[in-house]
C-alpha cells in the first residue's frame, strides 16, 4: 500500500505479481482489531447529496442494481480492517468508498477479499471497484485503470524518541538491523538498494530481516530484535499509536511518495463516473473530515487535477 513496484513482471503472472509486492497484509501491533479505532461513518459523508451529472456517468446496469460492490483487504490499519466485532469493515477506505456511493446514489457493499485476489477479482467483475490503497504503478496500470485519492511514501518505525536518530536514508541505516515484511517494495527494492549502497560507500551492509507479516516486523522493533522497521508512513504512524506508544515514525519526508487509488477493470465503463464521483468528495468537506478522522496527515492529500491520470 502506497508502495510501488519496480520488479519485472511477466504476462504469465502478471496480476499475482502486482499484487503481492504493492501492499501489505497487516494487523495492528499487539491491539485488537478495531481497539481505540473512530466510530464508523463520516458526517460530511453522510450529507453529501447525489451529484447528478456523476450519476449521469454511470453504466446502466449499475445504475439500475443500485449497488457498488468494493472490495478491500481488511487487515491494514487504518485504511481497513475490522471494527471490534470482527465483521464490520471500517477504515479510511471503508469512508472513501461510501462517500462516492454517496455521490453517485448508490448502495456500497463492502467486499472483504485477500489483497492477491482484488485485481484478478476486478478483471472477472467479480467487484467493481478495489479499494486497499493501491499504489499506481506503470505496472498496474497495464491491467487495471486506476482513479486517486491519496499520495504517500515510506516511512520508518524506530523506538519511541528514536534514540539512534535513525532515517529513511541509507547513511542512517548503515550497520543496522532493520526489517520490513517479505513481498513489500522495501523488502524487495529499497532495503536492498540502500544496504548496497552502504557497502559501495565502505560500511557495513544493513541487516535486513523480512518477516511474513507487518505484525512480525513490527514485534521485532518492539522486542529489541531489530533497530527499526519500514513500511509505509502512515499505517506505521497509525499501528504505532495502536500499540500504545511502543513505536513511533522517525521524523522527515516519506521515502518516494506517490499516488493510490481506487482501482477498476481495464476500460471499465465505471472509469468516469468514479472519476467524477471522487472529483465531488475531494471538492466536499468530507474528504478533509475522512482524513482528519483517520489521522492522515495533509501532505497526503491530492487535488482534483490528479483525479484523472495522463
Amino acid at each position: 500500500m502506497l508502495k510501488k513496484n519496480t520488479a519485472r513482471l511477466f504476462a504469465g503472472g502478471l496480476f499475482i505479481a502486482l499484487a503481492a509486492t504493492g501492499c501489505t497484509t497487516v494487523s495492528q501491533a499487539e491491539a485488537p482489531q478495531g481497539a481505540g479505532a473512530p466510530a464508523s461513518g463520516s458526517a460530511s459523508t453522510a450529507a453529501l447529496g447525489v451529484n447528478d451529472a456523476a450519476r449521469a456517468l454511470l453504466p446502466e446496469e449499475i445504475r439500475e442494481a443500485g449497488v457498488l460492490r468494493i472490495a478491500s483487504d481488511p487487515t491494514y490499519p487504518p485504511f481497513e480492517f475490522y471494527d471490534t466485532d470482527n465483521k464490520t469493515l471500517i477504515g479510511w477506505d471503508a469512508d472513501m468508498g461510501d462517500a462516492i456511493g454517496a455521490v453517485l446514489g448508490l448502495e456500497v457493499e463492502h467486499v472483504p477479499a485477500t489483497f492477491d485476489t482484488i485485481l484478478p477479482g476486478l478483471a472477472s467483475g467479480k467487484y467493481d471497484l478495489g479499494m486497499s490503497t493501491f499504489s499506481v504503478t506503470e505496472e498496474r496500470r497495464k491491467v487495471v485503470d486506476f482513479v486517486p485519492y491519496l499520495q504517500g511514501g515510506t516511512g520508518l518505525a524506530v523506538a519511541p524518541g528514536n534514540p539512534q536518530g535513525l532515517s529513511v536514508d541509507a547513511a542512517s541505516l548503515c550497520g543496522k538491523a532493520i526489517a520490513a515484511q517479505k513481498g513489500s517494495i522495501q523488502s524487495l527494492d529499497i532495503l536492498p538498494a540502500f544496504s548496497k549502497s552502504c557497502t559501495k560507500a565502505g560500511d557495513a551492509a544493513i541487516d535486513m530481516q523480512f518477516f511474513p507479516t507487518q505484525n512480525d516486523a513490527n514485534l521485532a522493533l518492539t522486542s529489541g530484535r531489530v533497530q527499526g522497521v519500514m513500511a509505509d508512513s502512515v499505517s506505521l504512524a497509525y499501528q504505532g499509536k495502536l500499540a500504545g506508544g511502543k513505536f513511533e515514525v522517525a521524523a522527515g519526508p516519506d521515502y518516494e511518495p506517490e499516488l493510490t487509488g481506487t482501482a477498476l477493470g481495464k476500460k471499465s465503463e465505471l472509469l468516469p463516473a468514479i472519476q467524477a464521483a471522487t472529483t465531488a468528495v475531494l471538492e466536499s468537506p468530507a474528504y478533509q473530515e475522512i482524513n482528519t478522522k483517520w489521522g492522515l496527515p495533509e501532505s497526503t492529500e491530492i487535488t482534483v487535477a490528479d483525479v484523472v491520470l495522463k
